[in-house]
C-alpha cells in the first residue's frame, strides 16, 4: 500500500483532521480594560473573524440586523464576517471608533487598552484573526452571522471554562511571555468554539462540513488537504474512495460546490501565495512543491486564480 493510499485509508476522522490543521492568522489581540460608561464601534474588516472574550463584568454586542446579546462574564462572542459592530456597557451608548482609542502597543500582535469613564469595570480579551487555509475559508462561510457561547456552561469537561479563566489571569498579570500565551490560548479557544458549533448546531450538516462529513468524499477532502502537492486526478480519488470517476466527481461538486480539479487547483495556490509572501523561497521551488512541474506552468495556475504573477505577491 503506498503512503497515499495509507493516509486515505487512516482518515477515519476527516473533520477532524481538517480542523486539526487549521490555524489563525491573528492580525490583533487587545486586552481591554473599560469603565463605564464607554462604547465601542469595530469598523468592517473584509475577510477578518473578530471575537471578544468576557473576562470580568457584563457588556452589550450590537450587530446590524441582529438582536442585541448581552454578554456575561466568560462569554465568548464571535463576528466571523468581518462585520461592523458595537460593544458598549449599556445600550445606546454613543461609541467612539476602535482605531481612535489610544492603546499601550506591548508587542506587534498584542496591545492593551484603557478607556471609559471611571465607573463599573469590564475586562475582556479581543482579536480579529483569519484562517490561512482554503478549508478555512469554506468552514466560515457557513458560520453564523454572530455566534455567542455564553459563559460556555455547557461544556462538560470545564476546558473552556478553565482556559478562559487562565487567559484572564494572565491578561491581568501579564507577566514575560504572557502575550504570547494569551495570542496562543485564544486561537485554541476560538478553534473549540467553532467545535462546539460544528456538534451542536443543525446548520453545521450542510455544505462544505456535509461533504466533509461524507464518508467518501470527507476521505477525499482530508487527503487532498493534507497533501496538496501530490499528483492527484479525479480518477485516482474516486478509486482510492471506492467510487466511479462520474459519481465521484458528481457528488463532491453537489456537496462541496466546486469541481475536484478546481478545489485542489485554488488550495495550491493559496498555500503558495502564503509561503511567496512570508518567504524568500524561489518562486521555481516552490513551484516544484505544490506539485508543478514547471515554473511557467505554476505562473499560469497562479494568475488565473488571483489575478497577477507570482513575483507580485511579493511587492
Amino acid at each position: 500500500m503506498t503512503t497515499i493510499q495509507r493516509d486515505i485509508t487512516q482518515l477515519a476522522d476527516p473533520l477532524g483532521e481538517t480542523l486539526y490543521q487549521l490555524r489563525l492568522n491573528g492580525s490583533l489581540y487587545c486586552r481591554s480594560i473599560l469603565t463605564a460608561p464607554w462604547g465601542i464601534e469595530m469598523p468592517v474588516i473584509e475577510d477578518k473573524m473578530m471575537f471578544h472574550i468576557i473576562t470580568s463584568g457584563n457588556c452589550w454586542l450590537q450587530v446590524n440586523g441582529e438582536e442585541p446579546y448581552f454578554l456575561r462574564q466568560g462569554a465568548l462572542a464571535l463576528v466571523p464576517h468581518g462585520r461592523g459592530h458595537r460593544i458598549t456597557d449599556e445600550l445606546d451608548v454613543p461609541c467612539e471608533g476602535l482605531f481612535d482609542i489610544p492603546v499601550d502597543k506591548v508587542s506587534e500582535r498584542y496591545e492593551i487598552m484603557h478607556y471609559g469613564g471611571g465607573g463599573k469595570r469590564t475586562e475582556m480579551t479581543c482579536g480579529v484573526v483569519s484562517f490561512d487555509h482554503l478549508a478555512g475559508h469554506h468552514l466560515v462561510a457557513q458560520l453564523p452571522k454572530v455566534l455567542v457561547i455564553d459563559s460556555l456552561g455547557a461544556d462538560t469537561d470545564g476546558w473552556l471554562q478553565h482556559t478562559l479563566r487562565f487567559i484572564a489571569q494572565e491578561a491581568r498579570v501579564l507577566k514575560p511571555g504572557g502575550e504570547t500565551l494569551i495570542t496562543h490560548l485564544a486561537d485554541i479557544l476560538l478553534i473549540q468554539v467553532i467545535r462546539h458549533w460544528i456538534e451542536s448546531s443543525p446548520e453545521a450538516g450542510e455544505g462544505w462540513l456535509a461533504a466533509l462529513k461524507d464518508k467518501q468524499i470527507g476521505k477525499a477532502l482530508a487527503a487532498i488537504h493534507r497533501h496538496p502537492e501530490q499528483d492527484w486526478t479525479v480518477e485516482a480519488l474516486a478509486r482510492e474512495v471506492g467510487m466511479s470517476r462520474s459519481g465521484f466527481s458528481a457528488r463532491f461538486s453537489e456537496l462541496v460546490g466546486d469541481s475536484a480539479k478546481h478545489y485542489l487547483t485554488r488550495l495550491r495556490m493559496q498555500i503558495a501565495r502564503n509561503k511567496l509572501m512570508n518567504s524568500v523561497v524561489p518562486i521555481a521551488i516552490v513551484a516544484e512543491q505544490m506539485g508543478y512541474g514547471s515554473e511557467a506552468a505554476f505562473s499560469r495556475a497562479f494568475k488565473r486564480c488571483f489575478g497577477f504573477s507570482p513575483s507580485h505577491a511579493r511587492h
